[in-house]
């Protein structure tokens, strides 16, 4: 019967792909003089892909996504040119291709899908993927809504009550009230947390309004992610390959960028300690890395540079892609272990300068000059070093890249659309929740000390009530409320990591 015949066939391919692992030297990349490999157990020493656009960049990253995927390591990549949704299917007979396996010797080359779940801020190519407020932190929201440090500071402030009062901010609603009351009880809040500019709490308001254009009201709110539904793997072992559709997104840089980042550290704040294993738990591709750190001021590139240089022993390897070397700062690029380098152009002083920058961080092959080969690569050529068993870089190889198992080129809408339906994560995530948050919070404490005042009003003789004004305003009543509060609320203050992320 077809469920025999199914078990047999997915029993053999289970038993063939751990044979594989078993007599596996790592992931293979190409062949130059010799055959070139990525070693699983050095993986999570994070790496590089690098060259000018149309150099073959993108299928550097399909592969090592195909190859990890394989080893049972899942993967998290955002598509920046709707290009990678073919890892979905399996790839087509080209005699380009076919000729490539033959030239590096790859016998064993065959064309395969791989299980993949599609993910997009905006819910249009993919499962919804959100977060919230409070989970994002007052550092990285500063960034994304590009503040200076005096409207820094404030934001700092309001997220600071919200944590010493227990209230998490969910969406932009729950924010925008909490302005509010900073706002209006400025006077108040500064005598227990440092100075609040009117102005300022004006400025991030009108900022908020044009975040909610960008569609950050999407995407800020619940269900929130829960960062080990990308850690998964499929029923026959392979890991799951995550794909952010990032196309639309790619028109807002910033958001783009830090969305990312909070991912990454997400990844560090939630997982645990597990030194160095034989393969990592996820790997994390981070295209268009330049836009993480242009114009990102000095104290969020030093908490980028030590959440890169510790989440490798959580078993996370970073991956960085981008056009130059010089995108990424020094003291990130020294922990960038594992080097693809496609061909890059010396048009101008500073294209030189990249030259000379990549060639210099190779270890030499006396066979050429890394400098002059940088500039005469072909497309699906690049320069590579990997981690050896000591943690060591391997002498560079000029290596022929090779083809991908999988789809080159995006996956039709309904070819999406199916295996977007077939997961059950829609259920999980596709349907936006709105529960108890800073925002009832307020109001509730608004309603209560109102009616409180009112009695107050009633109870006082006319003479008291004439020199008082009547009664206090809802928000004096409420400040009052809130200022007994303060200092009495430990054990629900919520506590944030190294980039300012909730800690759960």
């Amino acid at each position: 019967c077809w469920w025999a015949r199914w078990s047999l066939e997915y029993g053999k391919e289970t038993f063939l792909r751990a044979h594989r692992m078993e007599n596996d030297p790592g992931l293979y990349l190409g062949k130059g003089k010799r055959p070139v490999y990525l070693r699983p157990k050095m993986a999570n020493r994070h790496g590089l892909i690098a060259g000018a656009t149309g150099t073959g960049k993108t299928v550097s990253l399909q592969i090592l996504a195909e190859a990890f995927s394989e080893r049972g390591v899942p993967v998290f990549m955002a598509d920046v040119k709707g290009d990678l949704s073919g890892i979905a299917m399996s790839g087509v007979e080209k005699p380009g291709l076919t000729k490539r396996a033959a030239e590096i010797g790859l016998d064993d080359y065959t064309l395969q899908a791989y299980p993949v779940t599609f993910w997009d801020l905006y819910g249009k190519k993919g499962h919804r993927l959100r977060t919230t407020v409070s989970e994002l932190g007052p550092l990285l929201l500063a960034r994304m809504l590009d503040l200076n440090d005096t409207q820094e500071g404030v934001l700092y402030v309001t997220f600071r009550l919200a944590d010493d009062e227990g209230m998490l901010l969910l969406d932009l609603k729950d924010l925008r009230a909490m302005l509010n009351f900073v706002g209006e009880n400025s006077k108040e809040i500064s005598i227990e947390y440092g100075n609040i500019s009117k102005a300022s709490v004006g400025a991030i308001q009108r900022r908020l309004l044009v975040l909610e254009e960008q569609g950050g009201k999407q995407f800020l709110g619940e269900p929130a992610l829960d960062i080990h539904d990308f850690i998964r793997t499929a029923e026959d072992g392979r890991g799951i390959i995550n794909i952010l559709a990032a196309d639309q997104l790619m028109q807002q840089p910033r958001l783009y960028a830090t969305f990312l980042l909070w991912l990454m550290s997400e990844l560090f704040e939630e997982l645990p300690e597990i030194g160095d294993p034989d393969k990592p738990r996820i790997v994390f591709f981070f295209d268009e890395a330049h836009l993480l750190f242009d114009g990102a001021p000095k104290a969020l590139v030093e908490k980028v540079e030590q959440v890169v240089r510790l989440i490798r022993s959580k078993g996370v390897g970073i991956y960085f892609i981008t056009q130059s070397p010089l995108d990424v700062p020094d003291k990130v690029l020294g922990q960038l272990g594992n080097r693809i380098q496609h061909a890059l152009r010396a048009f101008t002083p500073r294209d030189q300068k990249a030259v000379k920058a990549a060639a210099e961080t190779f270890r030499s092959n006396p066979d050429f000059s890394a400098a002059e080969a940088i500039q005469e690569l072909g497309v699906g050529e690049a320069l590579v070093s990997t981690l050896m068993a000591k943690g060591t870089p391997s002498v560079v190889e000029r290596t022929l890249i090779r083809p991908p198992s999988s789809r080159l080129g995006p996956a039709k809408t309904a070819e999406r659309k199916e295996i977007i339906a077939n997961n059950y994560l829609g259920d999980r995530y596709d349907t936006r929740i709105d529960r108890q948050s800073a925002y009832e919070m307020l109001s509730a404490r608004a309603e209560k000390a109102a009616e409180a005042a009112q009695r107050s009003a009633r109870k006082e003789p006319a003479s008291k009530a004439r020199k008082s004004g009547g009664r206090q305003s809802v928000w004096e009543a409420m400040m009052k409320s809130v200022a007994r509060s303060v200092g009495s609320s430990f054990g629900r203050q919520l506590v944030r990591g190294v980039l300012g992320s909730l800690l759960k």
